[in-house]
């Protein structure tokens, strides 16, 4: 048998290297999580189990898409804010960024208090790692604004080497756009131009996926905020947030049901989401009724 000596050398820079590519590896490498709505008829306890979910699992850094306070009155508005801040207290060591609701910014005081509690204004762009992210504020119109749209562009121009990006906002402003397969309205341009893979949302209460030239279209379900409609799983109603693992320019997100006893724990990928539902459940639907479907809506 023929035996390879190998110097000390020769162990020590290979344990260098071997330690520089863990490192390398670590240092793109993370987990965040995405938080619904809190409020909008806000549900005793949900919140509050979220929260205890999400720091079970150590996120780098916790994302909101906004409805954060119940909000709609500038004299009771400031004890709501701190009120959320005490059910904060106990995960400071998480970051985290908030998306201004309609909850949340409804006059000019409304939004000097989302300012101060915040600690940012209502539309602004941060990095971690390898990805940038983009809050847009759509708190007070359906629709985004235009000052908005040219934020965003600026925005992603200056961080388009940022390998990974997400634009959040509150309310789904896209929604209509990609329910009728339209791609020509100028969020989608910009996020088709700078490549940005998700565009997340809130505000209906309800998760809602759907797929636009390559762009992930997602909203998410509530943290807290009432269930509407049927109430049903299926339907997307249902309470939890979203675990993001990002691994150099690879993305995975897993949709998490609350556990008992405000839920059943299970768990999804943003795959198995249509516009209207689980896709499994529509796909039977559509071998029901002997049609197609696209992105959760029936074919013409």
């Amino acid at each position: 048998m023929r035996v390879t000596r190998v110097s000390p050398s020769s162990l020590a820079l290979g344990a260098f290297l071997a330690c520089l590519a863990w490192a390398s590896s670590s240092a793109d490498s993370f987990r965040f999580a995405i938080l619904g709505d809190r409020t909008g008829d806000v549900q005793p306890g949900i919140y509050e189990q979220v929260w205890r979910e999400v720091a079970a699992e150590n996120p780098a850094f916790v994302v909101s898409v906004g409805d954060t306070i119940e909000g709609s009155n500038d004299a009771l508005a400031a004890g709501e804010w701190r009120e959320v801040e005490q059910l904060h207290r106990p995960y400071r060591k998480y970051p985290l960024y908030l998306a201004p609701g309609n909850h949340d910014i409804w006059s000019a005081a409304s939004e000097r208090l989302f300012r101060e509690h915040s600690g940012h204004p209502p539309h602004y762009s941060f990095d971690h790692a390898q990805t940038h992210f983009t809050i847009l504020d759509n708190s007070r119109s359906d629709e985004l604004a235009s000052e908005e749209l040219t934020f965003l562009e600026q925005d992603l121009r200056e961080h388009a080497a940022q390998p990974v990006k997400f634009i959040l906002m509150h309310r789904p402003s896209w929604l209509l756009h990609v329910a009728m397969r339209n791609p020509n309205f100028q969020l989608h341009q910009l996020a088709r131009q700078y490549s940005v893979p998700y565009v997340v949302a809130g505000h209906v209460h309800q998760i809602m996926r759907a797929e636009l030239e390559g762009v992930t279209y997602l909203a998410m379900p509530s943290s807290g905020g009432h269930l509407r409609n049927s109430k049903q799983y299926q339907d997307g109603w249902f309470f939890g947030h979203a675990l993001v693992e990002v691994r150099g320019s690879d993305v995975e997100f897993q949709i998490e049901e609350l556990k008992p006893p405000h839920g059943q724990g299970r768990i999804s990928r943003p795959g198995d989401w249509t516009l209207l539902g689980l896709a499994a459940r529509r796909g039977a639907a559509q071998r029901a009724a002997g049609g197609s479907w696209s992105a959760g809506i029936p074919a013409r």
